[in-house]
């Protein structure tokens, strides 16, 4: 049993995209397209606030950090997922299988702490605006992000090292997309409660709590707007929080159904269903979001290609 075992633990199988058939070629056209806009349109948005004076500020520095962040979030999952859906052995080592499943529930959960860091500022923006730019200071803002990145590497480690010590055995075809906690517990050939209860206490604890957080500071924000006397002010301030609120409420909503809970899981379809939501949909919309809903980040955009038009031209004369 245990030269059984070491010879499994040597690599699995993803399954990925089970019953495509003859589609395979489209949804590999189809992700590859997902993929390249949304590091074409993080990579923009992290670029042209860092080159505009007009954008440092706290929001768009969060927002830079954010799009930084979903380019690597990405890159930990898709280009597995490509290659996959072009080739008929789709195996991944243990080590980078456990590998990939501590990148992306580092960066997973650093992106939970740096949406509520969004929210406080939006929270202190909009509902103590006199005493914001004495609290949200530039060395604050740098403090915040360190913070977001640091927790965010640290809550997988006690998961990840559960996990290494499980024994595999017989079947070790991954029923997912990626490597993921929940389907690796499926293949443990050995009681894995212990490992469900600390991944359901870290999950709940990141998620929830950090969910709480900005659910209260939207309540608050939300009350302070319904104060603004004019139409217009309210318009104002309800647009500059609610391509956030959007970005939370998609991200949250399918990562709360597939990791707080005690079981290892509902069904595959609804998980691979989810998994796409959370690891390619929501890092394709935040470029969207934040991009199309927000007209001062759009003219610092065309400033930055004109001023770019504006040092090329002078060549051609």
């Amino acid at each position: 049993m245990d030269q059984h075992n070491l010879s499994s633990l040597s690599e699995f199988v993803l399954l990925g995209f089970p019953n495509v058939g003859h589609v395979r070629g489209w949804l590999f056209v189809l992700l590859l397209l997902a993929y390249l806009f949304t590091i074409g349109g993080n990579m923009l948005i992290f670029l042209v606030i860092r080159l505009d004076a007009a954008l440092h500020k706290p929001m768009y520095h969060f927002v830079s950090v954010l799009s930084f962040l979903e380019l690597w979030y990405t890159a930990t999952t898709i280009p597995k997922m490509l290659a996959n859906l072009l080739s008929d052995k789709k195996t991944i080592s243990f080590a980078g299988c456990l590998l990939q499943t501590y990148f992306f529930h580092s960066l997973g959960a650093s992106e939970c702490y740096l949406l509520t860091a969004m929210a406080y500022d939006r929270y202190l923006a909009i509902c103590r605006p006199l005493h914001y730019p004495s609290i949200m200071t530039t060395a604050l803002c740098a403090k915040m992000a360190a913070g977001c990145w640091t927790c965010g590497f640290l809550c997988p480690i006690s998961e990840v090292i559960l996990v290494s010590q499980l024994p595999f055995c017989n079947y070790n075809e991954i029923p997912h997309i990626f490597c993921d906690f929940p389907p690796l517990l499926s293949l443990a050939c050995k009681d894995t409660s212990t490992n469900v209860l600390v991944d359901f206490a870290v999950n709940a604890f990141i998620i929830l709590i950090t969910f709480l957080f900005i659910m209260t500071s939207y309540g608050r924000i939300i009350g302070a707007v319904l104060k603004i006397k004019t139409a217009a002010g309210r318009r104002k301030a309800f647009s500059t929080c609610a391509s956030h609120l959007i970005v939370v409420l998609i991200f949250f909503g399918s990562i709360i159904f597939m990791y707080v809970r005690l079981k290892k899981s509902y069904s595959l379809t609804l998980d691979r269903t989810l998994a796409v939501v959370y690891s390619v949909l929501t890092p394709l919309a935040n470029p969207i979001i934040y991009s199309l809903r927000n007209k001062e980040l759009i003219q610092a955009i065309k400033r930055t290609i004109f001023k770019k038009g504006e040092k090329v031209s002078p060549t051609h004369h």
